[in-house]
């Protein structure tokens, strides 16, 4: 956090500092001394300290403007011609299509990063012509923060704009981001959400909670087994939309041009390969870890970390239940102690940022994309409401980690759909939940599912699609939903199967070479041991076959290992993240090389849908 210090002893411009230590009394006047020879020494030495302050006074600068992303610097916006207006209405859109429907203007910057600053009358006609621009474009302007650029008392005060653009939803084409919430039991994950998604404080006891369980023993002991999902959305002016004002699913999508999915994991150790699956198989963006202030770091919170650093998600803290702390307030500081030397470890090598204000909050988000050592960290309580606001501005302001292009991208491949639940639905039929990887699907679209336990993959037909709990037409890669299949058995799928266009001439494979690294072995990892393998949403039991050019591993080491599923076939892709488990057995990597089944049956079907 940045902090203001002004020297009360002249007129020089204050300097930004992180850590500050003011000694008793060291005020500036002509302080008394019985020894002058000591004063003379500390008014030099004061004097060169000083001097290397200004010495190292970084310029006001900001990053060079790129010219792909979502960020645009204008010097000013002030009176434009009619051509002049139409080309920067032609740029904004531009960036708006870069950042998937956000983009940030920062007013009173020149190209190269220059904070020029503006006076009042000239930001005030440049936010006054942006907001026509974003009108042009349909789309909406909020101010985030404006700051003083003071060059000295020999000009007037200047100021620069930092102001987001986002577009009105149209067609349920919101930007979405997926954050997976970790930490370990009793941390107050599920509270927490249930706060930030029904607008409702909690009691102290979990009254918040209740409504993300998805079973009756989830209730009864107050902890999460399963995945849920629960949805956090801003309109185009920033303004948060949720369950408070009694909206259904579907009006908080319509109302809102971003959605945050919120993926509630679980926290106890018994029910870790189902937090594992929701991190492999549902690509989350972003991943939140919650500590709680009173208990500090402590049971999964670790293995938790590392599993997100392993699967290169970023992470960014929540301590909760700092109204637990009021009364002993050294807990909540041992904690932050805790999470810093955590953080700041080889293992994790993270930078703690804590957030205490909203512009943190606003830098927080900006740089957490742009670097992945940056970790914010938040304090806040669920029962008091303190520094929740916080939260949901760093929520509001988060830009996604792709861009249009990457998305673009996927689209002009083949459909592909992970399929990661299934359900049976009265007067529905069967329904699959899951990500669409790449391609677009729609209704009405043929597809094949598979591989079955004996290799083949299965035509059917999508009849609907629903994302959010709101019913949409057509689905782009990297979107969540659930598709109805009709009357399609059952039976017939399980998790971890994948729906691909017949286009697509699908390769599965019993056996497969990943480039692993053990994280931990107590003895030594050796041909014959078994493992549950984490691909995607792939989690089968599988044999380690072989070592190439390696008897035996142990903790820390590499090697490409050759694993055989036991149980049936399955589809995967070369490059793919790879994690393995087995008791307190762990480690990572990626598929190197398919190796086909010899005897692979006949991969169509004459089943149709």
């Amino acid at each position: 956090m940045d902090v203001q210090v002004t020297d009360h002893c002249g007129s020089k411009p204050a300097l930004k500092t992180t850590n500050v230590n003011v000694a008793p009394g060291s005020q500036c006047g002509s302080a008394q001394g019985n020894n002058r020879t000591k004063k003379t020494r500390r008014g030099k030495r004061g004097k060169r300290k000083r001097g290397k302050k200004q010495k190292d006074e970084p310029p006001p600068y900001l990053p060079p403007e790129a010219e792909e992303g979502n960020i645009e610097y204008k010097l000013k916006l002030v009176n434009p011609t009619a051509y002049r207006f139409e080309h920067l209405a032609t740029q904004l859109k531009w960036r708006l299509q870069e950042g998937r429907g956000e983009a940030v203007y920062q007013i009173g910057v020149e190209d190269n990063g220059l904070l020029v600053g503006l006076s009042q009358a000239d930001m005030r006609a440049s936010l006054h012509t942006l907001q026509r621009m974003a009108e042009k474009v349909g789309a909406d302007i909020t101010l985030l923060r404006e700051r003083e650029v003071d060059y000295g008392s020999d000009r007037s005060c200047r100021k620069i704009a930092e102001v987001l653009v986002r577009k009105v939803p149209d067609d349920q084409q919101f930007l979405d981001l997926r954050v997976a919430v970790l930490g370990n039991v009793d941390s107050g994950k599920s509270t927490l959400l249930g706060v930030l998604t029904q607008g409702e404080l909690d009691n102290g006891r979990g009254r918040a909670r209740l409504n993300l369980f998805r079973h009756l023993h989830e209730i009864q002991s107050g902890r999460t087994s399963s995945i849920s999902f629960e949805i956090l959305g801003f309109n185009s002016k920033g303004e948060v939309v949720n369950y408070s004002d009694s909206r259904s699913a579907e009006e908080i999508c319509e109302s809102s041009s971003k959605m945050i999915t919120f993926m509630d994991l679980a926290g106890h150790h018994k029910y870790l390969k189902t937090t594992i699956f929701g991190l492999t198989s549902y690509c989350p963006d972003f991943a939140m870890l919650v500590v709680g202030a009173n208990t500090g770091i402590v049971g999964t919170t670790r293995e938790h970390l590392g599993l997100a650093m392993a699967l290169k998600v970023p992470i960014f803290v929540v301590v909760s239940k700092v109204d637990v702390c009021v009364c002993a307030r050294g807990a909540l500081d041992r904690t932050l102690r805790q999470l810093q030397r955590l953080l700041k470890q080889p293992g994790c090598a993270k930078v703690p940022l804590l957030v205490a204000n909203a512009d943190d909050a606003v830098s927080a988000a900006q740089h957490f994309t742009h670097s992945s050592s940056v970790t914010p960290i938040f304090t806040l309580s669920s029962v008091t409401g303190e520094n929740l606001d916080l939260l949901k501005v760093f929520l509001n302001v988060l830009p996604p980690l792709s861009n249009s292009k990457e998305q673009e991208e996927l689209m002009q491949q083949l459909t592909e759909f992970q399929v990661d639940e299934i359900y049976s639905v009265p007067d529905v039929g069967t329904v699959v939940g899951g990500t669409l990887y790449s391609g677009v699907c729609g209704e009405g679209e043929r597809l094949v599912v598979g591989p079955t336990d004996e290799g083949r993959f299965l035509r059917l037909r999508v009849l609907s699609i629903q994302r959010n709990r709101s019913s949409c037409r057509v689905l782009r890669a990297g979107q969540a939903a659930t598709l109805a299949l009709g009357n399609f058995p059952r039976a017939l799928l399980r998790k971890g199967m994948v729906m691909v266009s017949p286009k697509m001439k699908p390769v599965i494979c019993w056996r497969l070479e990943a480039a692993v690294v053990l994280l931990f072995h107590a003895k030594t990892f050796r041909r014959g041991f078994q493992v549950t393998v984490h691909v995607g949403n792939v989690r089968q039991t599988a044999t380690v076959e072989s070592l190439h050019g390696k008897e035996e591993l142990r903790t820390g080491e590499s090697a490409v290992v050759c694993f055989r599923f036991l149980k049936h076939p399955e589809y995967l892709r070369v490059g793919a993240k790879l994690l393995f488990r087995e008791g307190a057995t762990k480690g990572i990597g990626h598929v190197a090389q398919l190796l086909p089944h010899l005897n692979t049956p006949d991969q169509n079907h004459s089943n149709t849908a």
